[in-house]
């Protein structure tokens, strides 16, 4: 059974750090683009950050470009969301999402289509 799962939530303060997991099963992460997305209570789904299959570049919004970066693992078949001086408003599920990287197609767009997560909540209060 091919599936997603993410680890790494929980509540913090702000300025706090938090390292998301995105842990791929029942298939090879190598090659798929691996994406984080978030949504929030009341508001749509936003594009977090992604890692491209084929050569490993990246793409993070520009909200939090200054705090998180994401990574992977393909030895260890995961993806990561590390996260740093998290705000009130970085509270939200995140999702991980990760799908195959055709010719042309986009980070975010690949990983959409592809596997999801069922998403792992961060608070960041005081």
């Amino acid at each position: 059974q091919m599936q997603l799962e993410e680890s790494g939530g929980g509540s913090v303060h702000p300025g706090g750090s938090l390292t998301l997991s995105c842990a791929g099963s029942g298939f090879p992460l190598r090659y798929y683009a691996i994406a984080w997305f978030r949504q929030a209570p009341g508001k749509e789904r936003e594009e977090v950050a992604c890692v491209s299959s084929v050569d490993g570049s990246t793409a993070v919004a520009a909200s939090v470009k200054d705090r998180f970066s994401i990574s992977r693992d393909n030895a260890v078949n995961k993806g990561y969301l590390q996260m740093s001086d998290l705000k009130p408003d970085d509270t939200a599920v995140y999702y991980c999402a990760a799908g195959l990287m055709g010719e042309g197609v986009p980070c975010y767009r690949a990983a959409t289509h592809g596997y999801w997560g069922q998403g792992t909540q961060v608070t960041v209060s005081s």
